[in-house]
């Protein structure tokens, strides 16, 4: 029996949630969000491996929480389905590294899912964004596989769907807008509690955030649009 637990444990199939030996295998599953106060209610980062399903409207901010973390790969990142064209001028400006960036346009969600599915279990990307609307489970198991193939992790960036029910999930966050960054709520998280809501200060990163806030009277929405050049 103990044979058998070892092996799952060292696919991440099993969690031990107490004793050294299962925090160390944790810790070493996640990668650091760039935001500390965000390590610590995740307790180490984003999954390495696996789906981060994040609630959020539009244009809040959503796409500053990952950039930090994306931005420490070596590997691509694909951005499927974006609600409007990357702009490759203000991600150079922060230091991003354009030339892993790919981003996908599909015909329809079907699509989306499937070029999902392919990117993440191709090996060659360490990340895949895609914006979709509602999913059923067998659809992320389909996604979650992929990733544990390719050795990825997906983030899906869509709004809440009522009724839809618990998904298997990596991790699942729920944003909103913040004076000073995002509210984030911690609906689900692999091997770990789900937490009330908390306030992220991005402005250390974004200073921009709070200053056009002040002096323009901007709301905060308006201001995070501006890593997408439009269709």
């Amino acid at each position: 029996m103990s044979n058998l637990i070892e092996r799952l444990q060292r696919q991440d199939l099993v969690w031990q949630g107490s004793g050294l030996i299962g925090r160390q295998q944790h810790s070493k599953a996640l990668t650091a969000t760039g935001y500390t106060e965000l390590d610590k209610h995740l307790q180490g980062g984003f999954p390495k491996v696996g789906v981060v399903d994040l609630h959020t409207e539009l244009g809040i901010g959503e796409l500053r929480l990952l950039l930090p973390s994306l931005m420490q790969q070596n590997g691509l990142t694909a951005v499927i389905n974006p609600p409007a064209r990357l702009n490759a001028d203000a991600l150079q400006r922060i230091g991003m590294d354009t030339s892993k960036l790919l981003e996908i346009t599909p015909g329809c969600p079907q699509e989306a899912l499937w070029a999902a599915e392919q990117c993440l279990k191709s090996g060659a990307c360490n990340s895949v964004l895609i914006w979709h609307g509602a999913l059923q489970v067998h659809q992320v198991k389909r996604l979650q596989l992929a990733a544990q193939t390719g050795e990825a992790c997906l983030y899906l960036l869509r709004r809440e769907h009522q009724g839809e029910g618990t998904l298997p999930v990596s991790l699942s966050l729920g944003l909103s807008p913040h004076i000073k960054g995002l509210n984030i709520t911690v609906k689900k998280r692999k091997g770990g509690w789900a937490q009330s809501q908390f306030a992220l200060d991005m402005s250390l990163h974004w200073p921009e955030l709070t200053e056009q806030f002040h002096t323009q009277s901007k709301p905060v929405p308006d201001v995070a649009r501006q890593y997408f050049a439009g269709r």
